[in-house]
């Protein structure tokens, strides 16, 4: 429940009936603007007009992208963000959590009649304990808190399907678990999640609401909300069974004109695909000039497609921080923002809205990102609503799993090869190399499934160095079932090289492997052969082309997700326990409290740069 549902269900009624649409409920949606000029992001009014209504308003639009259930603050260096100052020097400041992102909100809205909140999607899915342990509910619950006006969804929104989505946004029990708490039901989202280009295969029909569209004395700002086009490669064949996903342009163009036939000429794209600036640290200026600079990725060509009808693009997914312009179609400099992820960040954005031709002016458009500081007071409401689920969450989340003796980066590594990554590939090989559980030789394990760090440092009255239920789901949240299958040396071979061509050449995605399986990557060269193909090995053996080897790895990829199609064609497959239970294990077994475990060396990728 919200802390103030009366006011809460007005809002909601208030906003679908500006949407000219069905109750939706939804999530918050990221909102940002177009064009060179930044500013602090805090919009003051135009135009005094001397006792007349002004001609223009400025509205503010904050933004955030990619929660992902965080709602402690993220613990290691998943939990910092990087400052570059003014003589080159790096700082890394802690960072997010909701007790802080509420607070941050809540004062930048401040002296702004005008003001609302919209997100880029993954507010849920691959989240900790506290929220993935209850289908995400307690974030549901703390963005209708946060006020969130809208949100777009993402990838992760369909982890568990369209049934659960459904029921993220509607209310209602879970149809497995039921009420968590006697005596509460929940209510679901009290903001529209927008999926415009995400329709039911039977029907042909959008699966959520397209767009909203948010009103306030006479000034109205349309919303439509997309995920990526390629959510299918990235999820469970489950999650998205029954629903097309369409390309992410063609879908804006076609809502964006729709909204303009309706008189809503201000239109703000939420979008749950996003690019990679050429610097980490959020106040890098993304439009300097210089070879090299700016932003990369999928967003460029989205964005360089879309209508000018639409005046600012929010974006997401790749957990970056971004301000930048780049130019739509007729070659104007429009605004595309990205608040890097786990609530860390948040952008402020003032788009000044004409009253006389209904539309943004685009020259005036400013944005900054803001970091959420820890060293600010903290909501009390969002403390309450984490204090009340840590503790129906406690019995389970407080069991020790094991011990380490130090920091093991995972989420936080922007290595190739991962510390955590090699961990998890341990564990998967050993509990699946005996033959009843599967005989595997080698384990690969997806990058985009380590969630987080394990971190020495007791999150709570642990003690440092004890690695908890808790800690250890936050790390592995999605409980992927483990699959053992048959594959070729030359399917190997094929599956190494496309974690750096086809869909991965652009964002590489490098398998972590377990131990005794070696290779060379060779990053000065291109696409597959970027894989020196001669240098794999397995246990000091070249690898045969013609031999079968028996594979360990999750379930998602053996469906050939994340663009590696030679995993998904195993053969001779055997269901093993889950990723998480199997990390547990590892955990157990090689660890003690006198004898923690030690960060593994990194040293069977050999990276070539």
């Amino acid at each position: 429940m919200s802390a103030t549902p009366q006011k809460n269900r007005a809002r909601r009624r208030v906003l679908a009936a500006a949407a000219g649409l069905a109750t939706v409920g939804a999530l918050v949606a990221a909102m940002p603007a177009g064009a060179h000029d930044r500013g602090n992001g805090h919009g003051h009014g135009h135009g005094h007009g001397h006792g007349h209504k002004s001609r223009t308003v400025d509205v503010q639009l904050l933004s955030f992208n990619d929660l992902h259930g965080n709602l402690e603050p993220p613990a290691g260096s998943a939990g910092t963000v990087k400052k570059t100052h003014a003589d080159g020097t790096v700082e890394a400041i802690p960072a997010g959590g909701v007790e802080y992102l509420a607070t941050s909100l809540r004062t930048a809205r401040k002296g702004n009649p005008y003001s609302v909140t919209a997100a880029g999607g993954d507010m849920v899915g691959a989240s900790p304990l506290l929220s993935g342990l209850f289908h995400d509910e307690p974030t549901i619950e703390a963005l209708n808190g946060l006020d969130l006006d809208v949100t777009a969804v993402g990838n992760h929104e369909f982890d568990e399907g369209a049934t659960e989505l459904a029921r993220l946004q509607n209310g209602g029990c879970h149809p497995v678990e039921g009420c968590y708490e006697k005596g509460r039901k929940f209510e679901g989202a009290d903001f529209p999640y927008l999926a415009a280009n995400v329709t039911k295969e039977k029907t042909g029909k959008p699966l959520l609401k397209p767009y909203t569209v948010w009103k306030k004395k006479g000034v109205k700002i349309g919303f439509i909300g997309v995920t990526l086009e390629g959510t299918p490669d990235i999820v469970t064949a489950n999650g998205v069974k029954g629903l097309k996903f369409h390309d992410e342009v063609e879908t804006i163009n076609k809502y964006a004109k729709e909204l303009d036939r309706k008189g809503v000429k201000s239109i703000v794209a939420l979008i749950h695909e996003g690019g990679a600036p050429a610097s980490t640290s959020y106040n890098y200026d993304c439009d300097s000039p210089g070879a090299g600079d700016g932003i990369s990725g999928p967003i460029v060509d989205i964005a360089k497609g879309i209508t000018p009808k639409v005046d600012a693009l929010v974006t997401g997914h790749t957990h970056q921080a971004y301000v930048c312009t780049v130019p739509d179609p007729s070659g104007k400099p429009r605004m595309v923002t990205s608040a890097s992820s786990f609530g860390k960040l948040y952008t402020d954005t003032t788009l000044t809205y004409d009253r006389r031709t209904k539309d943004i002016v685009r020259t005036s458009v400013k944005s900054a990102n803001h970091v959420v500081t820890r060293d600010q007071p903290k909501a009390a409401d969002m403390t309450r609503l984490i204090d009340r689920w840590n503790k129906l969450a406690a019995p389970v989340a407080s069991k020790p799993q094991g011990w380490i003796s130090a920091d093991i980066n995972g989420r936080g590594s922007t290595a190739p090869e991962k510390p955590l990554g090699n961990v998890i590939a341990d564990a998967q090989l050993e509990g699946l190399a005996p033959a009843d559980k599967g005989g595997a030789e080698v384990a690969f394990m997806n990058p985009g499934g380590i969630r987080a760090d394990l971190v020495h440092k007791a999150s709570g009255s642990e003690g440092d160095g004890v690695v908890t239920y808790g800690e250890a789901f936050t790390v592995q949240p999605f409980t992927n079932m483990m699959n053992v299958v048959d594959l070729t040396g030359t399917q190997l071979v094929t599956a190494l090289q496309q974690q750096v061509s086809g869909s991965n050449e652009a964002s590489p995605k490098i398998l972590q492997v377990s131990k005794g399986f070696t290779y060379t990557l060779d990053l000065t060269k291109s696409g597959a052969d970027r894989v020196v193909a001669d240098s794999i090995e397995l246990n000091g053996e070249a690898i045969d082309p013609a031999r079968t080897y028996r594979v360990a790895m999750n379930e998602f990829l053996a469906g050939g997700g994340d663009g590696f199609a030679a995993l998904g064609e195993g053969t001779n497959k055997l269901v093993g326990a889950s990723d998480l239970d199997l990390f547990n294990a590892y955990l157990a077994a090689h660890s003690t409290a006198t004898a923690p475990l030690a960060p593994p060396a990194t040293d069977r990728i050999t990276v070539i740069q």
